[in-house]
């Protein structure tokens, strides 16, 4: 996908998503999410104890459906395969700097205290989610060229 800027800020302007998953049975599993623009991509931070993270291992293709906060001024949906980087694929110190970079965008700020934060974070399993997506639509204003 070609980044569009305008997408990009509508992500960073509407940061919160739900993220479709498939369950083993071919149903969909949706989880409500933090979003933030990543390199041309989308960034989520999910953790290895949930069903949505063992739903991509298995299979990677997902949607998310990203909305203003009141669901009327527009959406935009992303459709892909999710990239995950965690413990078990990524070494230390790549995983760390995703994990760091997750919470610099979506909390807009820095933690104080980053030994503190990548031991809670480890703790918690944190995984860098990347979806580069496939397909891109919606009502946004983002999409479209005025």
């Amino acid at each position: 996908m070609a980044t569009n800027p305008k997408v990009e800020q509508f992500l960073a302007d509407n940061p919160q998503g739900v993220l479709s998953t498939f369950r083993r049975n071919g149903q969909a599993q949706l989880s409500i999410v933090t979003v933030y623009p990543r390199r041309g991509a989308v960034g989520i931070s999910i953790t290895e104890n949930r069903i949505k993270f063992k739903n991509l291992l298995r299979d990677a293709r997902c949607s998310l459906l990203v909305s203003t906060a009141d669901w009327w001024g527009g959406f935009i949906v992303f459709e892909g395969r999710a990239e995950l980087i965690h413990s078990g694929n990524t070494g230390a110190e790549e995983l760390r700097l995703a994990r760091r970079e997750i919470y610099s965008a979506t909390t807009h700020r820095r933690s104080n205290d980053w030994d503190e934060y990548d031991r809670l974070v480890d703790d918690d399993k944190r995984v860098a989610m990347v979806l580069r997506p496939d397909h891109v639509y919606g009502t946004a204003s983002a999409l479209r060229d005025e």
